[in-house]
């Protein structure tokens, strides 16, 4: 599935309209994957001669709020803050695989978990701060850099997360 072209086919002849488009990848991931251990993220950047690619942990090992959702709203943010940081405020479509973001940026998901509300509130913050932001979602195989950035930065941060890991922690059961 291809993001949809930024430019409306419907123009009216004779007008020429440039719609400069940023594309940012965003993915996250933890382990274990239900929670409470070590959350990371990865995201790309693509388009206006921003090309960037970062990846690292999305909140501290072994909090409570280390899970994959927040990962994936944290790589999201990662991504706005720094092409914010690059003075760019136009259009970007912001693609990932975590339909649960997207929808919930889009407003089709209601947030109900307490621990995703304050992710969710920095990111519509962050949208805000733009000419547009689209989401857009694909499928894990088409966001295959981000996904590889979260996990690389997993592979990278557990083993110093092992050596804090708080005595007698167990994985928590619930999901966000």
């Amino acid at each position: 599935m291809t993001p949809p072209d930024p430019i409306d086919a419907t123009l009216p002849r004779g007008q020429t309209v440039t719609a400069p488009l940023v594309r940012v990848h965003f993915d996250g991931a933890c382990q274990p994957p239900r929670g409470g251990g070590v959350a990371t993220y990865g995201f790309t950047v693509e388009g206006e001669s921003l090309d960037h690619e970062e990846s690292g942990l999305a909140v501290p090992p072994w909090s409570p709020s280390a899970s994959n959702n927040v990962a994936e709203y944290v790589a999201a943010i990662r991504g706005l803050e720094w092409l914010r940081s690059r003075a760019f405020h136009g259009t970007a479509l912001l693609i990932g695989d975590s339909q649960l973001v997207i929808r919930q940026m889009e407003g089709e998901y209601e947030v109900q978990s307490d621990r995703l509300r304050p992710y969710h509130a920095r990111l519509r913050a962050l949208v805000h701060e733009f000419e547009e932001i689209r989401f857009f979602w694909v499928p894990r195989e088409e966001n295959q850099r981000a996904d590889e950035l979260s996990k690389e930065a997993l592979a990278r941060e557990f083993p110093a997360a092992e050596r804090i890991r708080p005595q007698g922690w167990v994985a928590r059961e619930s999901v966000d």
